[in-house]
């Protein structure tokens, strides 16, 4: 026969068991909400927007900014379409949104172009609506590769808006420092990377091309953490000096 006690004791192995289940449901649907509604993190994997983010930068993309689509969600599901809560984009945004060809894959880059503009590079400096942007050539951005180090020009730019931020011109004309003439349609925007020589973007039209609306992610708003890349996940005694301590917690511009 099962004693009182005992039959006490599994039911309240149970009720903890219980608990914590709820307990795990609930800080997952919470953790689901404040990434759907608020922020989500990102890692930046490439140097398309080098100099502004580096390979190994962590930021968090609010998606309040532009209002929210399916791809506000975890896994994009198809349960509305166009956004809801819309407000407009500022150009100059930094912006995560999903690569029109697959609507899977996560890009970052910095909205140039709103509908209606027309585009153009010519010379390696951007024109919109028919004027040259403002471009002033500034001091080398240095970078480190391995033991070395390597400069490259660096520009500030200055969009019509006021938004200023900093590019780089890895070559002098560079394959798509000259550009034909790009009209985006409405409903669309035109996105570039600040790293122009060493970035896949709405340049190249069956690649990225016009990114829609309904596929912006969220507006990259601050960096929180950045690692150099010198030291794996397991190697925790090189954690310390692997941090870029200066880059912690900044605006992204």
């Amino acid at each position: 026969m099962t004693s009182n006690s005992e039959r006490r004791s599994r039911s309240e192995r149970k009720e903890g068991i219980g608990e914590t289940i709820k307990t795990i449901v609930y800080a997952v649907l919470i953790a689901v909400v404040i990434r759907s509604v608020a922020y989500e993190p990102f890692n930046i994997p490439s140097g398309s927007m080098l100099p502004t983010l580096l390979v190994g930068d962590y930021v968090f993309v609010a998606k309040y900014p532009y209002g929210y689509s399916r791809h506000s969600l975890p896994w994009s599901p198809p349960v509305f379409d166009g956004r809801i809560f819309e407000r407009p984009v500022v150009r100059g945004d930094v912006a995560v949104f999903k690569l029109p060809t697959d609507n899977r894959t996560d890009y970052i880059k910095r909205i140039v172009g709103l509908p209606g503009d027309r585009l153009q590079l010519i010379g390696g400096r951007l024109h919109i609506n028919g004027a040259a942007i403002g471009r002033q050539r500034v001091d080398d951005f240095v970078l480190a590769r391995g033991d070395r180090y390597v400069r490259i020009p660096q520009y500030r730019e200055t969009l019509p808006n006021g938004v200023s931020y900093m590019t780089l011109d890895l070559q002098r004309n560079g394959f798509a420092d000259n550009t034909p003439v790009y009209t985006v349609p409405e409903g669309h925007y035109f996105a570039m990377g600040d790293n122009r020589d060493d970035s896949t973007d709405s340049r190249f039209l069956t690649q990225v091309g016009f990114i829609p609306a309904e596929n912006l992610v969220g507006r990259a708003e601050i960096l929180f953490f950045s690692v150099d890349g010198s030291a794996r996940w397991w190697q925790v005694w090189r954690w310390p000096t692997a941090i870029r301590y200066g880059r912690l917690f900044q605006g992204v511009d």
